[in-house]
């Protein structure tokens, strides 16, 4: 694989000279271009100790305009980012639309060094790769240009290398004993490196292998790949924008056959009286469930949805007073900014993500995008089916760092909502709460039902299942919503307790 990449390719002085000056007038160009368009784009450098990675990334920064591109480089994660799961820090830094971020030491950097020092085992390394393949195929179908580059250098160029910075006295600091240490391990560098490249060369971001040895050679090829696929990448998008339909669902439209609202028993209450009792009861159930959850450095993500007067607001504040206010955020969800449009729908939510012993509760949450968006026609019918299995991912990584999630459907019948909205304009402190948004979705309800079903059926998993809640009677609710966050803190302390037996 790799044999390609050590030929000894070169660029004499005088030619890099002629080509460099239009090099960066076409970056610069495109670069304007891209400032109008509706897509990010990522760069991303991996490869060898030596081979030119952060040459490069300088060599960007000095011949594009750096108002608009920025360069990430990670050293190991911060207490902070390691009590969230691995892609966080990915993730916050995410270029908006419009812009370019360089990424050096990105998420290739971990499971190549984990695997080559034998910390990882093969599945595990292999995991890896499939997270990475997800993450960067989310990022690539909502539009992102994803340009990956492997700067290559052979042992005996990586060797000449080392030793010609350690002769350079503005050089020789970066050459260090870990570098040394890498390239007598070379073979096995280029043996996991070959398993990273092939599993992870996808159609919608392909690596591209580039030698190292010569400066101008490597400079001048980054350069003009990046003007290239940017080029490519505008006309790509150019043509898709024209095609591209955000329109209302029509009534009847359903991915799933399946019915998870049907046979909802709405009568089920419970009575004022038993309800003081059992409310105390789960409270200080849940106080202790979460100082133990917290001791153990266990995060937990609460997401709410429902119908409009639903009982979210209420069922969360029932949670709130059972617990130490410096220990939950709670998150209202509304339409997004014009920064967080400028961003996948995902990247609000992953800010928000708690760090180790805290809880984030979402008042309406990442499910916007296959309800709200979906029938209001925010979304194209490309992006909001795409959503449920991006959601699943999304969750599923939640989970395997450990994070206790649980998310809930309020569920009240029409005629409860009618009520409710009705009671609410007779109050002068809740008539806020009533918009002409809440009546003219209401007038949507049949649209909202088969969204809401699709949406169960096709993000109900196990790792985060659904609780629909029977809403109709508050007082029932609010301690079925108790009773549920409470499970979801045993099994995440179950689990925990099994993997750190």
């Amino acid at each position: 694989m790799f044999a390609c990449a050590e030929v000894g390719r070169t660029v004499d002085k005088k030619e890099y000279n002629r080509r460099l000056p239009k090099l960066r007038e076409e970056l610069l160009e495109v670069q304007g271009l891209l400032r109008e368009s509706d897509f990010p784009v990522i760069v991303i450098f991996g490869g060898v100790d030596g081979g030119g990675k952060g040459e490069s990334a300088n060599y960007l920064s000095e011949w594009m305009d750096a108002h608009w591109l920025r360069t990430v480089a990670y050293d190991p994660p911060t207490t902070e980012e390691k009590e969230r799961p691995r892609f966080w820090r990915y993730w916050r830094d995410l270029p908006p639309r419009g812009q370019i971020g360089i990424f050096l030491s990105s998420w290739y950097h971990s499971p190549l060094l984990n695997r080559v020092h034998g910390k990882s085992k093969l599945k595990a390394f292999q995991h890896s790769l499939r997270e990475i393949r997800s993450f960067e195929r989310t990022l690539a179908d909502d539009g992102a240009l994803i340009i990956k580059f492997w700067m290559h250098l052979g042992k005996d160029a990586q060797k000449k290398r080392f030793l010609d910075m350690e002769n350079d006295p503005l050089l020789h600091w970066r050459v260090t004993e870990r570098d040394w240490e890498h390239w007598r391990m070379y073979d096995q560098f280029v043996s996991v490196s070959e398993t990273l490249i092939q599993e992870t060369d996808l159609p919608e971001a392909p690596w591209k292998i580039i030698e190292g040895a010569d400066p101008h050679f490597y400079g001048l090829e980054v350069g003009e790949t990046i003007l290239k696929r940017i080029r490519q990448h505008l006309k790509k998008s150019q043509e898709l924008a024209k095609k591209r339909k955000k329109e209302p669902v029509k009534p009847g439209t359903r991915l799933s056959k399946k019915n998870a609202l049907k046979g909802i028993d709405l009568e089920k209450s419970l009575e004022k009286k038993p309800y003081q009792l059992e409310l105390e009861r789960w409270q200080g159930r849940l106080n202790l469930l979460h100082r133990q959850a917290r001791e153990k450095g266990i995060p937990m993500v609460l997401a709410f949805e429902g119908w409009d007067a639903g009982g979210k607001g209420g069922a969360i504040r029932r949670i709130t007073a059972a617990l130490d206010s410096r220990s939950y955020k709670v998150f209202p969800i509304s339409a997004p900014t014009q920064e967080e449009l400028a961003q996948h729908y995902l990247w609000r939510f992953w800010k928000q993500l708690p760090r180790a012993g805290k809880i984030s509760i979402f008042d309406r949450s990442w499910y916007g995008r296959v309800l709200v968006e979906r029938i209001e026609g925010f979304a194209t019918a490309e992006e909001w089916k795409r959503a449920y299995q991006e959601i699943c991912d999304f969750e599923g990584e939640l989970v395997g760092h450990g994070t206790a999630v649980a998310k809930f459907w309020l569920h009240i019948s029409k005629d409860e909502q009618k009520r409710r909205f009705e009671a609410r304009q007779q109050v002068p402190y809740k008539r806020w709460k009533l918009t002409e948004e809440d009546w003219r979705n209401r007038d949507r309800w049949e649209e909202y039902e088969d969204a809401i079903n699709d949406m169960i059926e096709l993000t109900h998993t196990q790792d985060a299942p659904w609780v629909v809640v029977e809403g109709n009677n508050k007082r029932f609710a609010r301690i079925k919503v108790l009773q549920e966050v409470c499970k979801a803190l045993d099994r995440a302390l179950h689990q925990h307790a099994t993997c750190h037996g």
